[in-house]
């Protein structure tokens, strides 16, 4: 038997190797390709398309370079809130301090709508179409702490029209005389109302917005603004006082934050007393140290004369809770917020005594005495109790009626509960008009 020579033998090796090489590959290819088609199938790739369109290309607009945004009309979303009143107090501030600037406040504008999680309030400024223009504004605003952030967006001119017409809702609803007065409302109305008031005040204040570090104040909790609405109210009715002009003297002090203030301001006495911080010392006379306390700004030395006054007190101490009893014996240097909220109380029922119920005087004597009284302190009070007072008569009418918030919702039967806590208008003001009225803000230090 003749046999192969050995290298052709190799060839044939080699050759039967390589084919079954290829043909591993190419199955292992076809595999791979086979895998990758199914799985494509059953793994789809949903990409979210854009509110609008890309940006267009720049252009010169006015002899300036303007770079457009928007194909419709060109706001950007400034705040988001889940409590309507809430919302309002910060649309009414952001309002009132673009005004003060000379700034046009009708491109502000409050919005409603449902989401799953419940009603929510939106404030939008609207922009100009042009982001060399529109992002410098709105940083500028963001600086000031007027704002946090903003989000732009784009509406229809059917949107423009629906959501200037809810924001006109919103302000003759609460620009329009309540149904109640403040003097018939009892605690649990108000309470959930005015501790909202209460943080809105304190997170607006400027030493809070404007703060650096530790030195700025802490705006109240919701807890601690509920605990402080409730003393607030039981003191008012404990010595029937006016609660406007009471929540206006809070707002003029400290803007019911617990922060000392005046810490260098000091008094001479003819001598010392216990608990007194001697700060200087003469033969005939010494120096103490009269910083102001609390969230009412009392002075230690008129609350010396606070306590006496409590002390030749006749009124029944019993009906006040617990927390709110001033102690028989008065530790200047250790002294809790709740009892001077009855301090001050005690102090305002006193001069309206003194000065026959003027509340202009007894107010404007709060803060410069019964010899000078104050009237522009006077003045700043009464703003804030008109604001508080028509921001309180509106809360408990909230629930009292119901309007649409759906610009496609045309039909009466379809009526979200966005705004449904917005009082109903009279027909004659359901559309917009040029310009929508404006509230006052709220009274604001000249320092702010």
């Amino acid at each position: 038997m003749r046999k192969e020579a050995p290298a052709m033998s190799f060839v044939k090796r080699f050759f039967r190797a390589l084919l079954r090489g290829f043909l591993r590959v190419t199955a292992l290819l076809l595999f791979v390709a086979t895998f990758a088609y199914f799985g494509g199938l059953l793994w789809t790739l949903d990409l979210p398309a854009p509110r609008y369109a890309a940006f267009s290309a720049p252009k010169i607009q006015d002899h300036r370079l303007v770079l457009p945004f928007s194909p419709g009309v060109a706001s950007a979303k400034v705040a988001t809130f889940h409590d309507q009143l809430e919302a309002f107090l910060h649309f009414e501030y952001l309002r009132g301090r673009q005004a003060r600037d000379g700034s046009d406040t009708s491109d502000i504008l409050l919005t409603a709508l449902d989401t799953p999680s419940g009603p929510s309030y939106e404030i939008f400024i609207l922009c100009d179409n042009d982001l060399l223009t529109a992002v410098p504004r709105l940083t500028e605003l963001q600086g000031r702490n007027l704002i946090s952030s903003y989000d732009f967006t784009t509406w229809t001119y059917k949107d423009l029209a629906y959501y200037q017409q809810q924001s006109h809702t919103f302000d003759v609803a609460y620009g329009a005389p309540a149904g109640q007065k403040l003097e018939s409302l009892n605690s649990f109305q108000l309470r959930p109302a005015l501790a909202r008031f209460l943080v809105f005040k304190s997170q607006t204040d400027n030493r809070v917005l404007y703060g650096a570090g530790d030195s700025a104040p802490r705006p109240l909790s919701r807890d601690q603004a509920t605990q402080l609405a409730s003393d607030i109210l039981d003191v008012a009715r404990f010595y029937d006082l006016p609660l406007d002009y009471f929540l206006g003297v809070g707002a003029m002090e400290n803007d019911y934050m617990d922060v000392n203030g005046d810490l260098d301001h000091a008094v001479w006495k003819k001598r010392a007393q216990r608990d007194d911080i001697v700060l200087r010392r003469t033969r005939k006379r010494v120096m103490v140290s009269d910083y102001a306390i609390g969230t009412w700004q009392i002075t230690r030395e008129t609350l010396r004369a606070a306590h006496q006054l409590y002390l030749k007190d006749k009124r029944d101490y019993s009906l006040l809770p617990a927390r709110l009893r001033p102690p028989r014996v008065l530790d200047l240097n250790s002294v809790d917020d709740a009892v001077l909220t009855t301090y001050a109380g005690l102090l305002l029922r006193g001069l309206l005594d003194h000065f026959g119920g003027d509340v202009a005087k007894a107010t404007g004597a709060y803060n410069g005495g019964v010899k000078s009284p104050n009237p522009a302190y006077a003045a700043g009070v009464k703003t804030v109790a008109e604001y508080v007072r028509r921001v309180l008569e509106h809360a408990p009418a909230l629930d009292d009626s119901a309007t649409n918030t759906s610009p496609n919702a045309n039909s009466p039967a379809a009526q979200p509960d966005a705004l449904a806590s917005v009082p109903v208008l009279p027909a004659d003001l359901a559309a917009p008009p040029a310009s929508a009225p404006q509230q006052k803000p709220p009274y604001r230090r000249a320092d702010d």
